[in-house]
């Protein structure tokens, strides 16, 4: 109860992650019609009982369409994040262990010119090329997100690498790669987990908007950035249209946040010190 009273931010990222979690899990049990059902007899109708969140213009529940455009954003996230953090890692850590050569392509060359490029117009470019889909928009936007994870790595690794205990492990004859494993990357986790919350928050945002510019997921699966893009000819005489996908949007980039914050503030003892201390404890 103590840690709910200092991060109360904390507490309400858990519980809109845990709904935005459920929508997804549930999707198909949870969504009164099926996303993709046209009824042309009731199309643009406003929030009633029989559609809560009201019709699109081709009169499909947008309700169920938003349930459905959760589980898209959550998978786009984890994935995203998943893939530019496992390139992150392998690329950061040889360029930060064994310094040299490698650190003077990867770090000075390879980063700096995916660093020139904007993300986002990597990403529209690369799956303008590919074609929209899944699995193209997941790649797309790990191609243009591993370089903050590598810069991160490189950083903690160079740091670590000098500590006394890491020393004694090279003493005792174990190798680079176990060394890196069981000595280095658990000391390093701290800056990763908060980025990669962070980082789903902007994957959530770039599938929005690749979505919005017809880039995403095709249809007529449900994703919030196409219900918005669906939504632009409707904004002033169907405003339900865009409130209920951009709130989504909204509430799910602001979860992730709040529990990139509370990952940061749990662990860095430096923080907790100070925490407690303001507190009394």
């Amino acid at each position: 109860m103590e840690q709910i009273k200092r991060q109360p931010l904390a507490a309400v990222g858990v519980m809109l992650l845990g709904l935005f979690v459920v929508c997804a899990v549930f999707a198909p049990w949870l969504a009164p019609q099926d996303p993709a059902q046209l009824d042309l007899t009731g199309r643009l109708a406003g929030p009633s009982g029989a559609h809560w969140f009201g019709t699109d213009e081709l009169g499909r529940d947008i309700l169920s369409r938003t349930l459905y455009g959760a589980r898209i954003s959550l998978v786009v996230a984890v994935s995203v994040v998943g893939l530019s953090l496992a390139v992150g890692l392998v690329a950061g850590c040889a360029s930060g262990f064994y310094g040299g050569w490698i650190d003077t392509v990867l770090n000075v060359y390879v980063t700096n010119a995916f660093l020139a490029l904007p993300g986002i117009l990597l990403a529209i470019a690369f799956v303008a090329f590919l074609g929209p889909g899944l699995g193209n928009l997941i790649v797309a936007l790990a191609i243009s997100g591993w370089v903050g994870y590598a810069r991160l790595v490189r950083a903690q690794v160079m740091a670590v690498k000098e500590r006394e205990f890491v020393e004694a492990a090279r003493a005792l004859g174990a190798s680079d790669l176990r060394v890196i494993w069981r000595h280095i990357l658990p000391n390093i986790l701290q800056p990763l987990i908060v980025q990669a919350a962070i980082g789903m928050a902007g994957a959530v945002l770039a599938e929005a908007t690749l979505s919005f510019l017809g880039l995403g997921i095709p249809a007529p699966a449900a994703s919030w950035g196409s219900m918005l893009n669906d939504a632009r000819s409707h904004l002033f005489d169907s405003p339900h249209l865009v409130f209920f996908p951009a709130m989504a949007v909204m509430l799910c980039v602001l979860s992730f946040n709040f529990l990139g914050d509370a990952f940061r503030d749990y662990m860095d003892p430096r923080l907790s010190v100070e925490t407690r201390t303001s507190v009394g404890l």
